[in-house]
């Protein structure tokens, strides 16, 4: 019983601040991008309501963003206000080991990651499409034109060209298929020209229309064909895909993601870097838990200084983390390290350090 009350105060006291911990933080970057930005928002004449709802649709982002140090932050204040109200010397005189006074930080922790992935994976990327709509549309930010000029290989030996892809009839207008030779991958072997390419939805394949064929015979010698009608039954990329091919990658859900990673390798394409960033997303959710088993056992060892001097310890690891995460994805991205290691490289190494730490703090 008074192990579960124990368990009940600290969880109360860690939720709280992490919930300050966010509203600080989430505060502090949208004043500052709030600064960045004035200028672009008065010369595009932006609306209130508009710069309103661009933060809302950015807030998400930015609490991915600021979770981990919010969670640190809590950890410090929580463990500070037992330190100085003595409340923590108590807590090891009954004979609570730092092991069994961590527990109620690690499950939590351990709920976020878990919520964290889900967030970071479904949530942000739907946020974040809505707020470069908004960057695109009254900032004139990042423009592009949806489903318009896209080039992608749809099998090892076959490329598509669309010139414009019409979501709600699911046509493409002006779309060009081009087959390369097997044996010469230099040379074409067919080219196809559509006036029209649509979705049969029933036979789940594409039909052209007004469709000329062009075969490569030799260099020199073609024959040309004209199609009222084509059926492409050979063709792997499916509606949802084309506009899936022009999201940036934080604009893609982890199933998105996946759905990529899936028709490139069936393409032939290399998805090392795609496969790192899917694997990032869930490495950096759990990135929340690593912070408690890294900051918790410095904040509850007096020896460890001041609350100012912990706190700036373990921010300045924190950032280390971070950026020891992105160097090793660049190395993962030049192929120099597998794509799951890549990802998981900075958690492992910094998990080690964590317990290394854990093992040295007095018990």
């Amino acid at each position: 019983m008074r192990t579960k009350i124990l368990d009940y105060y600290l969880s109360k006291q860690f939720i709280l601040s992490i919930l300050f911990g966010i509203l600080t933080f989430v505060l502090v970057f949208v004043i500052v991008d709030l600064m960045e930005n004035l200028d672009d928002f008065i010369d595009q004449q932006v609306p209130q309501n508009i710069i309103f709802q661009y933060y809302i649709y950015f807030l998400p982002e930015i609490i991915r963003l600021i979770l981990p140090v919010s969670i640190l932050l809590a950890c410090l204040f929580t463990v500070g206000k037992l330190n100085n109200f003595n409340e923590l010397t108590a807590i090891k005189a009954s004979g609570i080991s730092l092991y069994r006074f961590m527990l109620p930080f690690l499950v939590i922790g351990f709920f976020i990651s878990l919520f964290a992935v889900y967030f970071s994976g479904w949530i942000v990327p739907k946020s974040n499409s809505k707020k470069i709509e908004i960057e695109q549309v009254y900032m004139k930010k990042n423009l592009t034109t949806i489903g318009a000029n896209i080039f992608f290989q749809d099998d090892v030996n076959r490329l598509v060209n669309v010139g414009f892809y019409d979501d709600n009839s699911k046509t493409i207008s002006r779309a060009g298929i081009v087959l390369i030779n097997n044996d010469d991958p230099t040379r074409l072997s067919k080219r196809f020209d559509c006036q029209r390419l649509q979705w049969d939805s029933v036979k789940q394949k594409w039909i052209g229309y007004e469709v000329i064929e062009n075969n490569f015979l030799t260099d020199t010698t073609n024959q040309v064909y004209f199609h009222n009608n084509y059926e492409f039954s050979e063709l792997n990329f499916r509606p949802e895909d084309i506009l899936i091919k022009q999201k940036k990658i934080e604009e893609m859900t982890l199933t998105e993601i996946n759905q990529v990673i899936q028709s490139q390798r069936k393409s032939g394409n290399d998805t090392t870097k795609l496969e790192i960033d899917f694997h990032s997303i869930i490495s950096f959710a759990f990135a929340n838990l690593i912070v408690i088993l890294f900051g918790l056992p410095i904040s509850a060892d007096r020896r460890s200084g001041t609350v100012a001097f912990q706190f700036g310890m373990n921010l300045f690891f924190t950032f280390i983390y971070l950026a020891f995460m992105k160097i090793s994805q660049s190395f993962g991205k030049n192929g120099l390290m597998n794509p799951i290691l890549t990802a998981w490289f900075a958690n492992i190494i910094f998990l080690s350090f964590a317990m290394i730490n854990l093992m040295r703090v007095r018990k």
